[in-house]
């Protein structure tokens, strides 16, 4: 018999007929111990009873979860548990779990698709200059991608630039068309933010272009874009408009063009840069991360 299990066998006799002193025991020894191993040595029920937080406490941080999946109805349980210690609430993984379960949370959403990129087009195509790169700073690289958003029998579409490192909102532009300008335009919203050393996006019309091209060469940007059936090339940004759906454009109600203006706007430049915590950025919103690189770097550029 190990030291361990000496001492736990103690505490059975010291506790055999006392179940608050059991509780007691199990609270002071669960840091050291799995819960199941007290449960089993003190002769007490199912662990979970012991492992669920008390009635009071299990109120509150119900409340909290439900608060926070208002707002955040597509955070998973990290992002969950993650959100709750940013509001000073210490809660183990398995009891959120185990709450997300009772609360019955589904992510189930349909989907409709509509073709945002032309390839089929005559423009010059660039090589993919960020496969096997490492990025490692703000503003090394940013990515572009465009989506479609249904307003009542029609379609927008958002064009969006993000900075690759720090996922970080540069630029975006919401149109009724795919014309030229909803690229060129999200484009010069982007750099009144800072210039890139590297633009990638897909090989659509609207990236490849003169309009939207020569903006970038005239900036000193390398262009660069996914190779030829390879979409997924582009994975990070695609994922981003993924998250715009699910998490807030399935959820909008909006009544008109500027109505969805407006909301998106808020969406992207508020919720999502200062309020949204990001599972890739250790769990900050894409705003604090971006100051911590930025802290980090900006002496390196001007001592370099």
């Amino acid at each position: 018999m190990d030291d361990g299990e000496r001492d736990l066998k103690k505490g059975r006799a010291l506790a055999e007929y006392q179940p608050e002193a059991k509780q007691t025991m199990i609270d002071q020894l669960k840091a050291e111990y799995p819960v199941t191993q007290l449960c089993r040595v003190l002769d007490c029920p199912r662990s979970s009873d012991y492992d669920r937080p008390q009635a009071h406490d299990e109120q509150i941080l119900l409340a909290a979860i439900e608060t926070i999946l208002m707002k955040w109805p597509f955070y998973g349980y990290r992002r969950l548990l993650a959100q709750l210690r940013r509001e000073g609430i210490t809660v183990g993984e398995r009891v959120v779990r185990r709450i997300l379960r009772e609360l019955g949370v589904s992510h189930s959403v349909g989907k409709v698709r509509v073709r945002t990129t032309d390839s089929n087009h005559a423009h010059l195509r660039y090589p993919n200059r960020i496969k096997g790169l490492d990025i490692t700073r703000p503003d090394q690289v940013w990515v572009a991608d465009i989506t479609y958003i249904r307003l009542v029998t029609r379609f927008m579409y958002l064009a969006v630039i993000l900075d690759a490192y720090t996922r970080a909102m540069r630029g975006w532009h919401l149109s009724r068309s795919l014309a030229q300008d909803l690229t060129v335009t999200a484009l010069h919203n982007a750099l009144e933010h800072g210039t890139p050393f590297i633009f990638h996006s897909d090989q659509g019309s609207q990236y490849a272009c003169w309009l939207h091209t020569e903006v970038l060469l005239n900036a000193g940007i390398h262009i660069s874009m996914s190779d030829t059936g390879e979409p997924t090339q582009n994975g990070l940004v695609e994922r981003f408009m993924r998250t715009v759906k699910e998490e807030h454009v399935d959820y909008a109600d909006y009544r008109e063009f500027d109505d969805a203006f407006r909301q998106l706007e808020r969406w992207l430049e508020v919720e999502y840069m200062t309020e949204r915590v990001h599972s890739a950025l250790d769990y900050l919103t894409p705003a604090e991360f971006e100051t911590a690189a930025l802290a980090q770097w900006q002496p390196l550029l001007y001592n370099g």
